[in-house]
């Protein structure tokens, strides 16, 4: 691993990707994290680095020209609308300007992968990315442009023959799914709540990749409800073994936050605690598998003042190499500042006071317990194929 210091990929033009004032993914989220990484001192550890916007050629690698096109001119003239590649509608309403901001945000994503590839920092993170939905010929749940699969195509050009994706929104990464179902260099893993109760409706234990990909597809959809023991119990039942056993030469990862219990469009129940506790089980992972090599993305998350820039704090400090104490108090300056958006301070402690302990898989299967159900089906699904025993 590199002895570089890790870098955030950041400038203020990158909260330019704005639906408007009535849609939950607001801009202020990245803002206010930024802020309160400050505050606490945690910028200090990354480098900071601009971006380029993903030139026309690298969006081609992974959405068709003719969306390209209609994205541009829907920028130019964000009057209209094109319901046929998912622009113009509630969820992804036409803004100006858009494909501008969308691919400098798909830039700042392939920036990350090439600092941490080419030895230049050993982890880095690009908060205003992770857009996983977006697909190769529309746009679809607020993402237009796929930062995190163009990164990991850009990975693939230049050299990675393995690379490995995490992705631990609380909606299934099925944009990144689609855009790898074939190609056995990736393996792409996403935990989830299910498809029974959430957008967009896939993320099934039986998806497994395509025809010569088998097994490079992995899905763990969970219960509603879900908390942190549940989930944490989920994630180290299945992502670590996959992930050693694949032996990635990196670590993508997305990290929606949008699991909390406070979220207003999910239903898992999450505590800050909760998800820390995973950011660090990926960060000693890329550890362990990859010799620390791990680039992060920021992705779903809309409570916007309360959760995520306490969540996607930690993860930078994480990336830094310098975590944070969860009983860390919030500077009064960044509380003061909510108080002046909505009229009330924002929270006291980087902490929601919940426990991280769960119970480990090897301890025993509950086949009454529908969580436990679905984790048994998803290692019986994709172990086999890994040559790994789906068993406890």
């Amino acid at each position: 691993m590199t002895d570089g210091r890790a870098c955030v990929v950041f400038d203020e033009h990158l909260t330019q990707y704005n639906f408007g004032q009535a849609h939950p993914m607001a801009p202020v989220r990245i803002e206010l994290t930024m802020d309160l990484a400050r505050e606490l001192g945690v910028i200090d550890g990354l480098d900071v680095v601009g971006a380029q916007p993903a030139t026309e050629d690298e969006l081609n690698l992974i959405h068709t020209a003719n969306y390209i096109e209609r994205v541009r001119k829907l920028s130019d003239h964000p009057i209209h609308a094109d319901t046929t590649i998912g622009l113009g509608s509630e969820d992804n309403p036409v803004f100006p300007h858009m494909h501008e901001a969308s691919s400098l945000i798909a830039g700042a994503s392939v920036e990350a992968a090439r600092r941490v590839w080419t030895g230049a920092a050993p982890r880095a993170i690009n908060i205003s990315g992770g857009l996983h939905h977006a697909m190769p010929g529309n746009a679809s749940g607020f993402c237009i442009y796929n930062d995190v699969a163009l990164a990991i195509r850009w990975l693939l050009d230049n050299g990675a023959e393995r690379v490995a994706y995490v992705d631990v929104d609380a909606h299934h990464g099925d944009g990144v799914q689609k855009m790898f179902w074939n190609d056995p260099r990736v393996l792409t893993i996403s935990i989830h709540e299910g498809p029974q109760t959430l957008f967009p409706g896939t993320g099934f234990s039986t998806e497994t990749g395509g025809e010569g990909a088998e097994g490079s597809a992995v899905n763990v959809p969970l219960p509603p409800g879900t908390s942190d023991a549940g989930w944490l119990r989920a994630f180290h039942a299945v992502v670590p073994p996959l992930v050693r056993e694949f032996a990635p030469d990196i670590l993508v990862t997305q990290q929606g936050c949008d699991s909390h219990m406070d979220d207003p469009l999910t239903n898992l129940m999450l505590s800050v605690d909760g998800q820390r506790a995973s950011y660090l089980a990926l960060r000693d992972l890329a550890e362990e598998v990859c010799d620390g090599k791990w680039v992060a993305t920021g992705g779903g998350g809309y409570a916007v003042m309360d959760v995520v820039p306490r969540a996607w704090s930690h993860l930078l400090a994480i990336v830094s190499g310098v975590p944070l104490d969860p009983s860390t108090l919030t500077p009064e300056k960044w509380q003061a500042h909510i108080a002046e958006l909505r009229g009330a301070p924002g929270p006291a402690r980087m902490t929601d006071g919940r426990s991280v302990a769960y119970r480990a898989w090897e301890r025993g299967y509950d086949p009454a317990s529908w969580l436990d159900r679905s984790i048994h089906a998803t290692r019986a699904a994709v172990f086999p194929l890994h040559g790994l025993d789906p068993q406890p």
